[in-house]
């Protein structure tokens, strides 16, 4: 039997997605009039470009939910997400997965 059949890591959540997400979508609203692509795999690219820059914040129980909220609501990891998004809309800005 598989150490995953073992366990339930569906309840195992990375809450730093829902903000690079949420910032990603606020960032591309205000650029809505620059011309770039917005087909799925460059905004799929930006996305995975900033969440490979920013630490997660896992959580799975009650405890870790409270501790998510607080780093969520921490000033300079919502900086670092910002900053994060702008890289990322910026470098596949310039150099997109296709042609």
């Amino acid at each position: 039997m598989a150490f995953t059949d073992d366990y339930d890591f569906h309840e195992l959540k990375n809450e730093a997605e829902q903000l690079v997400l949420q910032e990603l979508e606020r960032q591309l609203e205000e650029c809505k009039d620059e011309e770039f692509c917005r087909c799925s795999d460059c905004i799929l690219d930006m996305a995975a470009m900033a969440f490979n820059s920013v630490k997660p914040i896992y959580r799975y129980s009650l405890l870790g939910t409270l501790y998510a909220a607080q780093a969520m609501d921490d000033k300079a990891y919502a900086e670092t997400v910002k900053q994060a998004v702008a890289g990322a809309i910026s470098k596949v800005k310039s150099n997109p997965s296709h042609d």
